[in-house]
């Protein structure tokens, strides 16, 4: 994807990673569009990267529906969509209520869906196109109190590479980007819960979850889409742990390489 020119819509822009792929972005000559619920942060990150605000909730199915149709109406057809806008659980499957459940599954893996629905034919009849998912290295590990979050976000891992396979003679690429802990205010909400404590003293005893800037994974993160590249994955010490989870899908590409299928024509 030749990124200088190209129209960039990045959710969850307001702050941490969202942020930090905004800028990024814009250093590589994109023009950006930001989406967000917090308006005042929004209008900041929007004016450091001379992009286009637009204030949506994205719990909201009725204000989902319509974010592609509007970004492209006032700002221009979508050339890459990073799905970053996203929800952490970090409780007991237990003691989580029904609503929060209901809350993290439509942010973290409905929204992504029903956005790329959207933008996809756009970009398949101007013959380029780019979808980015921002996941979790919960979507290829299970941790124990991050059930519902881990979940959506190993639905969202299976959803992207299902949608590459359906792309896979089309000039519309997928990146997935699987990111273990960064330093966001999320990862800091997690450290400060005290169940957590022998969870993470385990890991970090065992140096398999360094802490990574945003700047870092954003840069990555467009390096990336600029090179058409399939996978981000940070930190890169757990390699193993995502080729793992990454081989039964690599199996279904594999298997179903020269099958024709109808892609809905």
């Amino acid at each position: 994807m030749h990124l200088a020119g190209a129209h960039v819509l990045v959710t969850g822009a307001s702050r941490g990673i969202g942020a930090a792929m905004a800028r990024s972005f814009a250093d590589a000559g994109a023009r950006v569009s930001v989406a967000a619920r917090s308006a005042e942060a929004l209008d900041l990150i929007a004016t450091q990267v001379r992009g286009t605000p637009f204030t949506v909730d994205l719990l909201d199915p009725a204000q989902v529906d319509e974010l592609i149709p509007r970004v492209e109406a006032e700002a221009g057809p979508i050339d890459v969509l990073v799905n970053n806008a996203g929800l952490e659980s970090s409780q007991w499957l237990r003691k989580e209520t029904t609503g929060d459940i209901r809350d993290v599954v439509r942010l973290n893996l409905e929204a992504p869906m029903v956005l790329s629905q959207a933008v996809l034919p756009g970009m398949l009849a101007r013959g380029k196109g780019s979808l980015v998912y921002v996941s979790s290295l919960a979507g290829t590990s299970a941790f124990p109190g991050m059930t519902v979050y881990a979940g959506t976000k190993g639905g969202l891992t299976n959803f992207a590479a299902s949608v590459r396979i359906e792309l896979r003679d089309t000039p519309v690429h997928v990146t997935l980007v699987a990111a273990g802990p960064v330093d966001t205010s999320m990862w800091d909400r997690l450290e400060d819960e005290r169940a957590f404590d022998p969870i993470l003293r385990r890991l970090n005893s065992l140096h398999l979850i360094p802490k990574k800037s945003p700047e870092v994974l954003a840069r990555r993160a467009v390096a990336a889409v600029a090179a058409d590249r399939r996978h981000v994955r940070v930190p890169r010490r757990l390699l193993a742990t995502y080729w793992l989870g990454e081989a039964p899908r690599r199996l279904s590409e594999v298997l179903l390489t020269g099958v024709p299928f109808d892609k809905g024509d």
